[in-house]
């Protein structure tokens, strides 16, 4: 009997560390340290550069051919619809909780030290692969256009360790340490950098539309929205059941803003310089996403974009304009930096939360002279170039979507949670999410459909990624946090 109550009151005791939660005047103290040099402009180039990256030039075309036909601007629609709900709530968090490390943090203090773990830990799988898998994607562009220069790479440098031939993909390896040295020297100066390749990757997207315009065949239009029927992988095509699987494909394409939220800390008047880097870049990007798709679909019949892995780019040549599609994809290249940039800087400030936090080793959680979280940095770069230059992980990709689906979901019930504390032990934000309480729960459902809408591997993979940060939380993290040691101290 004696070991059953001590039984009880041990995990009782576990019970109460996992929800404690964390209080906002360690957050504000321990970010304090960090500059607060990032303005609107700033983060409207974070977010554009993060969300229209490699996708909008690949992600219109494959989805038309493989789910929804020209109705893929149905899908880039939707996707945008359950994206800008969950950016409402994402605005009024990091409105009011402007710490880095953005879910996590904020779910800590909502909810307790283990719901914020668990998606930090959904949203570290995001940042690590993200930014490996731009990378490769770079990589691949990159050799695709100084292959016709008679430039070519040997395979053993050209592919990631054991996929044809490879050793090492050394132009991922190369981007990878590039990014890594920029944002070392500080982010005010990563930030101009992003700004100028926005603006470049914007233009090249605009020259693209107009040029495509003079091509438009509107009998490719026709239906629009194709008969339904099953792919052989047993995917559906057609119909709003494709239109659906498309949505959950095209999602990956949207989840940028969250990059966004995880540099708050160092933002300028976060309560009125987040809201309008995180609601903006996303109407930027929706803008440009529909227009490329609506064109593209309607140059050439999207059964001849299936398998293409430079839509775009071939619908321009095949256009009769060769030199604009050059043009067009060397921009293309240069702007896959941006999304690489992004990436890296928020997953960077993810690792220093954590370390902030105790839930990974402390040094995680250093500055240096300038007050920038480096260790976080190299730590973040050096696996991401594991991942990107040496190891294939084309199903581990989708680790991305569904990692932060998770934090979606999480970040858009907080809301609830949130306006109870505003204006008591918590600040009232200078922006609130409209409609509520109606708008909060349809972005959780929203999410929650994109999320069933994934695939089994993705899921699949997502629990086994839930697993290692179980036994990660418990063997470490739940004894070396930093509420573990405010407990020990009472």
């Amino acid at each position: 009997m004696n070991y059953q109550l001590l039984l009880g009151a041990f995990l009782l005791q576990i019970f109460k560390r996992m929800f404690q939660k964390e209080d906002v005047s360690f957050y504000k103290d321990k970010d304090s340290h960090l500059r607060q040099v990032l303005t609107t402009k700033d983060f409207l180039a974070l977010g554009v550069g993060t969300i229209v990256s490699a996708a909008i030039f690949t992600l219109p075309g494959v989805i038309a051919a493989k789910y929804a036909g020209p109705a893929v601007a149905i899908s880039f629609l939707l996707a945008a619809v359950v994206a800008g709900l969950v950016a409402f709530a994402y605005a009024e968090m990091s409105s009011a909780l402007p710490f880095a490390g953005s879910a996590y943090s904020w779910m800590n203090v909502i909810f307790g030290e283990f719901c914020g773990w668990v998606v930090g830990w959904a949203l570290l799988a995001e940042y690590f692969i993200a930014v490996a898998f731009v990378a490769s994607g770079l990589s691949a562009n990159f050799r695709g256009l100084i292959e016709p220069l008679g430039l070519r790479l040997p395979a053993a440098l050209s592919n990631p360790f054991g996929t044809n031939g490879g050793v090492v993909d050394l132009i991922a390896l190369i981007v990878l340490i590039l990014v890594s040295l920029l944002i070392s020297r500080g982010v005010s100066q990563a930030a101009r950098i992003q700004k100028i390749l926005v603006v470049l990757k914007v233009l090249a997207i605009i020259l693209f539309v107009l040029v495509g315009l003079t091509a438009i065949h509107p009998s490719n239009y026709v239906p629009f929205i194709p008969a339904p029927k099953m792919n052989a992988d047993g995917t559906h095509f057609g119909g709003w059941l494709g239109i659906y699987a498309g949505v959950s494909s095209i999602f990956l394409s949207y989840i940028g803003f969250d990059s966004i939220a995880a540099n708050a800390a160092e933002a300028k008047e976060p309560s009125k310089t987040m809201p309008r880097g995180i609601l903006g870049s996303l109407i930027i990007a929706v803008i440009l996403f529909v227009s490329v798709s609506l064109v593209l679909v309607g140059m050439f019949k999207y059964t001849n974009y299936a398998g293409n892995a430079e839509p775009v780019g071939w619908a321009l040549r095949h256009s009769g304009h060769p030199i604009v599609a050059s043009v067009v994809s060397a921009i293309a290249v240069l702007g896959m930096f941006t999304a690489v940039i992004g990436m890296t800087l928020a997953g960077s400030r993810l690792l220093y939360s954590f370390g902030r936090d105790g839930m990974l080793p402390s040094f995680l959680g250093k500055l240096n002279d300038q007050k920038l979280p480096n260790n976080a940095l190299i730590v973040m770069t050096v696996v991401s170039i594991i991942l990107g230059a040496f190891f294939p992980f084309e199903t581990l990709s989708q680790l991305v979507s569904a990692g932060t689906l998770i934090a979606f979901m999480f970040v858009s019930i907080g809301i609830y949670a949130l306006r109870r504390r505003e204006g008591r032990d918590l600040p009232v934000p200078g922006f609130k999410m409209p409609l509520y309480p109606v708008l909060p729960i349809l972005a959780f459902v929203g999410s929650l459909l994109v999320f069933l809408g994934l695939d089994i591997e993705a899921k699949t993979y997502s629990g086994y990624w839930f697993i290692l940060g179980l036994v990660i939380y418990f063997a470490y993290g739940i004894r070396h946090s930093a509420l573990a040691k405010k407990n020990n101290e009472k």
